[in-house]
């Protein structure tokens, strides 16, 4: 492909191209720190406090089956512990270990995120506004 060619896409597919590179570049940053997209999303909902998984899935939009997973491998990486919770011993509360909460932390404070994509950008502060109202009409229905 010729890079002049991309003058030619239509918005939307160079938008959605510009996306996928950068969760590609997003997800092989956080998987050099033991953690997934789902998995940050779910540190952050428990920087306030313990939940359920049942919880976590709802504030992540996923499915319960899928929060599981997540939440497993957590476990399995220390950022996360599961542990009943005191007000109801047939649940499980899932809460942020130190790790967790230093991993969260230094990739949040850090940037990273908008600077994979405002590197090449011109004016950043634009673009972001125009992705806000993107956004915002879009979760209108249009």
């Amino acid at each position: 492909m010729v890079e002049d060619d991309l003058g030619d896409w239509s918005l939307g597919r160079l938008l959605s191209t510009a996306a996928r590179h950068v969760e590609r570049d997003w997800n092989a940053y956080l998987s050099g720190r033991g953690l997934t997209h789902a998995g940050l999303l779910a540190l952050h909902t428990l920087v306030d406090g313990p939940r359920s998984q049942r919880q976590l899935a709802a504030a992540s939009q996923v499915e319960e089956q899928t929060m599981a997973r997540v939440v497993e491998r957590l476990v399995r990486t220390g950022h996360v512990t599961r542990e009943r919770d005191p007000a109801d011993r047939r649940r499980l509360q899932v809460r942020l270990t130190e790790d967790g909460r230093a991993a969260y932390t230094a990739i949040t404070a850090g940037g990273v995120a908008d600077d994979l994509v405002t590197g090449p950008l011109a004016d950043p502060d634009a673009f972001r506004a125009e992705l806000v109202r993107l956004v915002r009409a879009a979760r209108r229905g249009g």
